[in-house]
């Protein structure tokens, strides 16, 4: 199996072997981690200054925050080739 990207909003991608968790932003100790990613200098933000719908973990210990929904983006790492456009971020923020 070769290497399978994946489309995490603007055109910004990650290794989908790389994912440890996807997951939302809102509870306490998601946002914890999030400030000591920051603090550490791990922390990629792609969200192009949108609102953090998603977060994910790597396995190298980096924090990747995405403007679309966990839910997409694991849609994403089941679908044949893991990209799509970003008309359904631009769904989301309606």
């Amino acid at each position: 199996m070769g290497i399978k990207l994946i489309n995490i909003g603007f055109g910004n991608i990650v290794s989908s072997n790389r994912i440890v968790a996807i997951v939302s932003p809102e509870s306490a100790p998601i946002k914890r981690i999030i400030q000591e990613a920051r603090d550490n200098g791990t922390l990629v933000d792609a969200t192009y200054g949108r609102r953090t719908r998603a977060v994910i973990i790597a396995d190298s210990g980096h924090i990747i925050l995405s403007a679309v929904q966990p839910e997409t983006v694991a849609h994403r790492l089941e679908s044949k080739d893991g990209s799509t456009d970003d008309e359904e971020l631009e769904e989301e923020e309606k």
